[in-house]
C-alpha cells in the first residue's frame, strides 16, 4: 500500500477520526511538551501569564451554584430544589455556594475566587448550540466563523501551541481566520475492527519521497499512539494522566469522555514543563438538568470542585503555576422556577467563576432579581464580553476591543497586577 493510499485509508475511517483531526491540525502530547524552551531549574518562571478556560456544557443551574439563600423568591420558585440557608456555604448575608463546593469555599476564604454575578448577553438564545457558539465567538448579534481566542491567535501571529484544547475535538473558541489552536484529546484511542495499534504504527512510519504534509500526518499518528499509551497507563494506575501527586477523581462520560481532573493534570504538566501555551481549554459536560437535578448537579459540581481545588493547590507551589488564571463558564443558566420533574429548563444569565493567585477575590457585578424577570428568566446584569475583555486585557495583555467583534468592553477589576 503506497503512502498516499495508506493515508487515505486511515483518514476515511470514522472510528479513527481523532487521529485524522491530529493530522489536520492537532498536536501530540510529546510534540507539545517539546515546545518547552526554558531552562529547567528547581522553580522556573517564564514571566508569562496563562489562562485556563473551563466550559461546563449543558447549561449549569447558576441559582443552585451561587445560591440566593436569603431571598424568599428563591425558595418559593423551587421548593423541592432550593437549599435551606443552613446548608449553604455562605459568602455573605445573601449569597452562598452549593454545599459540595467546599474547595471553592476555601479558595474564596483565601481571596482566590472571584464570582461574577448575572453574566449573559442581549436577546439570549436557549439553544445549547447557538448559545455556546455565541460564548465562544463573542458575537451574539450575528454568527461568525472565528472564536475570540482564535482571533487573538490571528492578531498575534501565534503558533498553534499558543492555545491548546485537551477536549476530544477542537472547540470553535480556538479557531481563527488564519491561525488555529492545537487539540490533544485525553480520552484514549478507539480503533475500528481489524485495525490494531501495530498496524496504526506501521501506517505512521515515514516514507521516502513524501510531501511535508504527508510526513506530518505520519508523525501525528505516532503522537496519537503516545497520548493513547499515556492515558491507558494512567487508567491502570487509577490516576489522571500526568497527574503527579494529584489525587484520583471519578470521570464523567458526559461531554468529553475524559474527566476534568485528567485534562487539568495535563495542563499542570505543560505549565510545569515550561510549555509556552498561553490559553488552555478544558471541559466538563452533563449540566442539562431537566430532571432530578439535585443529585445530578451535585455530582458534577463535586467533580468540578475537587478538580479545580487540587489543580490550584498544585500550581500555587511554583512561580509559573501562580501565573495561571482560571475562568469557569456555561452557555446559559436555568429558569428560576423548577419544572414538574424536579429539574430546571433552559434559562439565561448565571454566575461565572474566575480563580487563581492573581485574582481579586470577592463578588463582582449585581445579583439579578428573582421577581423582575424576562418571561420567567433572569435579566443579565453583566455582559459576558466584559468578562472576556477583562481576561484578554489582564491575562493575555491584549487590546480586548480588537478581538470582541466590534464590542467595546467595560473591563472588570477581576485580576490583580502582581502575583
Amino acid at each position: 500500500m503506497d503512502s498516499l493510499t495508506r493515508r487515505r485509508f486511515l483518514l476515511a475511517s470514522a472510528a479513527a477520526g481523532g487521529a485524522a483531526a491530529l493530522a489536520a491540525g492537532g498536536m501530540g502530547l510529546a510534540e507539545l511538551l517539546a515546545t518547552a524552551t526554558r531552562d529547567h531549574g528547581p522553580d522556573p518562571d517564564d514571566g508569562i501569564d496563562k489562562l485556563v478556560l473551563v466550559t461546563l456544557y449543558g447549561g449549569n443551574d447558576g441559582l443552585n451554584t451561587v445560591i440566593p439563600y436569603a431571598d424568599p423568591a428563591y425558595h418559593s420558585a423551587r421548593p423541592e430544589l432550593a437549599y435551606a440557608p443552613e446548608q449553604v456555604l455562605h459568602l455573605d448575608d445573601a449569597l452562598g455556594l452549593n454545599p459540595v463546593l467546599t474547595g471553592l469555599k476555601r479558595l474564596w476564604d483565601d481571596k482566590q475566587l472571584a464570582v461574577v454575578l448575572g453574566v449573559g448577553y442581549p436577546r439570549p438564545d436557549r439553544s445549547h448550540f447557538r448559545s455556546m457558539d455565541i460564548w465562544q465567538t463573542a458575537s451574539p448579534e450575528v454568527p461568525v466563523a472565528t472564536g475570540w481566542v482564535g482571533r487573538w491567535l490571528d492578531g498575534t501571529n501565534a503558533p498553534a501551541e499558543a492555545a491548546v484544547s485537551f477536549e476530544p475535538v477542537l472547540p470553535p473558541l480556538l479557531v481563527g481566520g488564519t491561525r488555529v489552536g492545537a487539540c490533544v484529546a485525553v480520552g484514549g484511542l478507539e480503533l475500528p475492527g481489524g485495525i490494531d495499534a501495530e498496524l496504526l504504527a506501521a501506517l505512521g512510519q515515514p516514507q521516502a519521497g513524501e510531501s511535508d504534509l504527508q510526513a506530518r500526518a505520519a508523525e501525528a499518528y505516532q503522537d496519537f499512539l503516545q497520548v493513547n499509551k499515556i492515558v491507558h497507563q494512567a487508567q491502570k494506575a487509577n490516576i489522571p494522566s500526568g497527574a503527579g501527586d494529584l489525587p484520583p477523581l471519578p470521570s464523567t462520560a458526559t461531554g468529553g469522555g475524559s474527566s476534568l481532573a485528567a485534562q487539568l493534570a495535563l495542563v499542570t504538566r505543560c505549565v510545569e514543563a515550561g510549555v509556552p501555551t498561553r490559553v488552555y481549554s478544558v471541559s466538563l459536560g452533563g449540566f442539562d438538568t431537566h430532571a432530578n437535578e439535585r443529585v445530578g448537579q451535585e455530582w458534577l459540581l463535586k467533580q468540578l470542585d475537587e478538580a479545580l481545588s487540587a489543580f490550584l493547590h498544585r500550581l500555587e507551589k511554583t512561580r509559573a503555576g501562580r501565573r495561571v488564571t482560571v475562568a469557569v463558564y456555561s452557555e446559559f443558566g436555568r429558569r428560576v422556577r423548577a419544572n414538574a420533574s424536579d429539574g430546571t429548563d433552559h434559562g439565561t444569565a448565571g454566575p461565572l467563576f474566575v480563580l487563581g493567585p492573581g485574582v481579586a477575590g470577592g463578588l463582582h457585578g449585581e445579583q439579578p432579581s428573582l421577581v423582575d424577570l424576562d418571561n420567567g428568566d433572569l435579566k443579565a446584569t453583566v455582559d459576558f464580553r466584559d468578562v472576556l475583555g477583562t481576561l484578554l486585557g489582564s491575562v493575555l495583555q491584549a487590546d480586548p476591543n480588537r478581538y470582541l467583534n466590534g464590542y467595546q468592553a467595560r473591563l472588570l477589576p477581576l485580576v490583580r497586577n502582581s502575583r
